[in-house]
């Protein structure tokens, strides 16, 4: 029941006029990369598939539609017998994805197609969202750690949850939200708060017990009250005398306001110079990617970094713009195209049943571009290839020393899950792979390398075709 209404009016629509069972083929895309940048991650696909695995409607469902007064009793009927039974594909996890090309694909009877759509948007738009900041993030600090700390600044409960499971695809080392550990294996990190070092008399007390207790993991948060003049020697004091003795080393402090560039050099020089030269400094508050990536121009001596309310809202850039679209329809067997038209051409969709392909260029293994093909279609890498810009068909360039990739991998066939989802450390072990096939161009921040994304011969030829129908 988390849909839009109008996917049940329409549901109720489609059955009472005849046309539930028509086939019908939908594509999610989106239309532009979240804060300008050369990429976006495909991010959710697990959640999505278990939905769609449990997708029933219950006997209170069938009775708030009841009460409604506006659907019929065989549509009601229907709806407690409904059984998923679509076909459906998507980029996998971990994956670069790029604007136009479709991330999901759905096939099958248009009652059920067109009533996933919220769900399918709502579960790869979020998580879509939050990995692609997580891994300007991640870019940005250059080979130090990036913590997710956001779970109180995160839209809601889910939102924690599932954004710390997309911050980790992206490239974060773990996450302040113990559930998550708990559901997904994402290591579960953290420190103390200042209302720790408050409780005490002293913030040498503070430190000291929490050592005691944590002598094996302990990193003590030094800016409660003066970082230079208290903070750090009142945490080297504690390494010599609670630490040391039982054999342990400290795991490392935390800066979280103030000049934190300047106070973790300084901390630096301190540390080292008391013998902990091993003694790790993280940096949080209100970081991200920009801040971060100054700092370290900077010289700071930050080891890593724990972002919060930038990361797990997105908060640059808040909306990953997926749309769900009708591409084509079934009748008598045949495959009819379909097309969005609009004034603003950045509206207009790519019609047909499509598959998505990238092209890696067999030496260096970087992605050469990416080509959306009619279904039936085979980009054969054995041969040299054509590509050319959909708008500007005049620029066009011939590839070869390739190879093709299908992005696009089945999720379920007739309505049974055929995908088994790997698990979290993998899909994240993967989207580094991934990462690394994009051209440094492409990972720019500012003014990156638009990737292309291209459509094949026969696709933009049934595209154009279908333009002229409606424009005549």
């Amino acid at each position: 029941m988390l849909t839009d209404f109008y996917e049940i009016t329409m549901a109720n629509g489609f059955f009472s006029n005849g046309r539930a069972d028509q086939i019908a083929y939908f594509d999610m895309f989106f239309r532009k990369i979240p804060d300008d940048g050369g990429f976006a991650i495909m991010a959710g696909v697990q959640q999505l598939v278990e939905y769609l695995e449990r997708l029933s409607f219950t006997s209170k469902d069938i009775e708030y539609l009841k009460s409604r007064n506006i659907f019929s009793q065989n549509f009601l009927d229907y709806l407690k017998n409904f059984k998923f039974s679509c076909d459906v594909w998507a980029i996998p996890e971990g994956t670069p994805i790029f604007p136009y090309e479709p991330v999901v694909t759905v096939r099958g009877p248009i009652i059920q197609a067109q009533f996933i759509e919220t769900m399918v948007l709502l579960t790869i738009n979020h998580q879509s969202l939050i990995a692609t900041k997580a891994n300007r993030m991640v870019r940005a600090a250059q080979g130090r750690d990036i913590i997710e700390f956001g779970s109180r600044r995160a839209h809601s409960y889910d939102a924690a949850i599932y954004g710390a499971r997309a911050a980790y695809i992206g490239g974060c080392k773990g996450t302040s939200c113990t559930i998550a550990e708990q559901k997904y294996g994402i290591p579960a990190l953290g420190t103390m708060a200042h209302s720790w070092v408050q409780l005490f008399d002293s913030e040498l007390e503070a430190f000291k017990t929490y050592a005691s207790e944590y002598p094996h993991a302990c990193i003590l948060l030094v800016d409660t009250y003066n970082t230079l003049k208290s903070g750090i020697p009142n945490a080297i004091r504690t390494f010599n005398e609670e630490l040391l003795p039982r054999g342990a080393r400290p795991a490392g402090i935390r800066i979280d306001s103030g000049d934190i560039t300047y106070l973790s050099k300084k901390a630096r020089k301190m540390l080292d110079e008391a013998g902990y030269p091993d003694c790790k400094i993280t940096a949080s508050n209100a970081l991200d990617e920009y801040i971060i990536r100054d700092m370290i121009l900077q010289g700071a001596s930050v080891d890593s970094f724990g972002v919060g309310e930038r990361l797990i809202t997105a908060a640059s850039n808040p909306v990953f713009g997926g749309v769900y679209k009708l591409s084509a329809v079934e009748v008598d067997g045949k495959v009819i195209p379909k097309i969005k038209v609009s004034d603003n051409v950045s509206k207009i969709t790519n019609p047909c049943f499509k598959k998505v392909w990238r092209l890696y260029d067999r030496e260096s293994g970087k992605a050469i571009a990416d080509v959306i093909t009619l279904r039936d279609e085979v980009i054969d890498d054995t041969k040299p290839y054509v590509i050319f810009d959909p708008d500007h068909i005049w620029k066009r360039k011939t590839v070869d020393n390739f190879i093709a990739h299908e992005l696009q991998v089945q999720l379920f066939a007739g309505g049974k899950r055929v995908y088994g989802s790997p698990d979290v450390q993998e899909i994240r072990s993967y989207c580094k792979q991934q990462i690394e096939t994009m051209w440094d161009e492409v990972l720019r921040f500012e003014n990156p390398h638009k990737y292309y994304v291209d459509l094949s011969q026969p696709l933009w030829d049934e595209k154009q075709r279908l333009l002229s129908e409606f424009s005549s």
